[in-house]
């Protein structure tokens, strides 16, 4: 096993648990090494300190144990195992909610991995060249993962993994088949497009944040920006609200939308849907036409060197609901962008709430669920900001 060897002093945060090794901290040559091979980190005086995957790049080593321990089959049968009764005791694998996520990288100590569950599908991604050569080990452990029910493991990492890696990875089973598309969360139905849709299919994030919202929906008018596969519409109809209308940029969304309103309600015909920009859709609203906004757009920010434009972007957003929100209205507002830390888009927001002279005050602060869990020595797991405001 190849070994990198830290300079002096680097090894500071690696002995705090962080599990990244960058590019800068090393100082031994890694010419013989292959991306995905597993490393041990060694000191500059030769003390061990664990064992991860190596790749190109300014994160070069994951950490994947902080010991001596193998990586073979049992390590990951160990991991997912431990992930597994976590999920259990958060009780999320229920007859009414099969649907979560199983394995949340760094914060289930797998960096570089993603694994959702949708019924009796695993629908699995890498984000680095170590798992994408581990994905048959772990795929096999799913399966045979007692009380996890999982028949079929869907890979999908075409978009996630590293593209300077050359890997060419393709979608596709690696075990098992198409047996149903058709998961529930929380006793309602939804259409998962794990074969074309964005991430996994499914934003099992905001699981918790939609029934926050269910619970606030009643006879309430509701408008759901970004709604890719409307799942705050699904609540927000569940929860009473009068009517909902969902927007997205995309047609193919909004079709999903419809399909998911329709599984779950026999007659929702105070639903609407429209297929239109965001931004468009909010200047051409007319004040107080809804008391009730969600704004989950897609990431603003992919990298710190957009985050300045991000945040104008947050801001005008904010702006334009905040201006249109009827008076009494609910704005549930979020950022995905994980370069965006929770100070930042609460500063955006408060700086749309001055600009548009309305009374707002701060509800809730939401944030990703339990089975998102971030590592404490990992803090940058956390990715997931929302606000609940009550606009005067």
């Amino acid at each position: 096993m190849e070994k990198i060897i830290l300079k002096r002093g680097k090894e500071e945060s690696l002995d705090r648990f962080h599990p990244w090794v960058f590019s800068g901290a090393i100082s031994s040559p890694t010419d013989a090494i292959e991306e995905g091979d597993v490393v041990e980190v060694v000191t500059s005086d030769g003390r061990l300190i664990g064992r991860g995957h190596y790749q190109i790049g300014s994160i070069m080593v994951r950490m994947l144990t902080f010991d001596d321990a193998p990586i073979d089959d049992e390590f990951f049968a160990s991991r997912l195992r431990q992930a597994l009764g976590l999920r259990k005791v958060l009780g999320l694998a229920r007859p009414d909610n099969n649907a979560y996520r199983l394995v949340h990288g760094e914060g289930d100590f797998m960096p570089g991995l993603i694994v959702d569950i949708y019924g009796d599908t695993a629908v699995m991604q890498a984000h680095s060249p170590g798992m994408h050569f581990s994905r048959d080990i772990i795929a096999r452990q799913l399966v045979s993962l007692p009380g996890l029910g999982v028949s079929n493991v869907y890979y999908k990492s075409e978009t996630t993994l590293p593209y300077k890696a050359e890997l060419d990875p393709h979608n596709d089973y690696i075990i098992g088949g198409f047996s149903t598309n058709v998961a529930v969360e929380n006793g309602l139905k939804f259409h998962i497009d794990w074969l074309k849709g964005q991430k996994t299919g499914f934003f099992v994030d905001q699981r918790d944040n939609r029934q926050l919202l269910r619970s606030l929906s009643h006879g309430r008018n509701v408008l759901n920006m970004f709604c890719y596969t409307g799942g705050f519409s699904v609540y927000a109809l569940a929860g009473g609200a009068r009517a909902v209308t969902s927007v997205d940029s995309s047609a193919k969304a909004i079709q999903l939308t419809q399909a998911n309103i329709d599984i779950n309600f026999d007659d929702a015909s105070h639903h609407r849907a429209v297929a239109e920009d965001a931004f468009k859709y909010l200047d051409a609203m007319e004040p107080g036409a809804h008391d009730l906004i969600i704004l989950d757009p897609p990431a603003f920010a992919k990298h710190r060197g957009a985050i300045r434009n991000a945040l104008r972007g947050y801001q005008r957003l904010n702006y334009a609901a905040l201006k249109k929100i009827a008076r009494g209205g609910i704005l549930f507002t979020f950022s995905c962008s994980q370069a965006i830390s929770r100070e930042q888009f609460r500063l955006a927001v408060f700086s749309a709430a001055a600009q548009s002279r309305r009374k707002v005050r701060i509800l809730h602060q939401l944030t990703q669920p339990a089975d998102h869990p971030v590592n404490i020595y990992h803090p940058e797991g956390e990715y997931l900001k929302g606000l609940v405001l009550y606009v005067e």
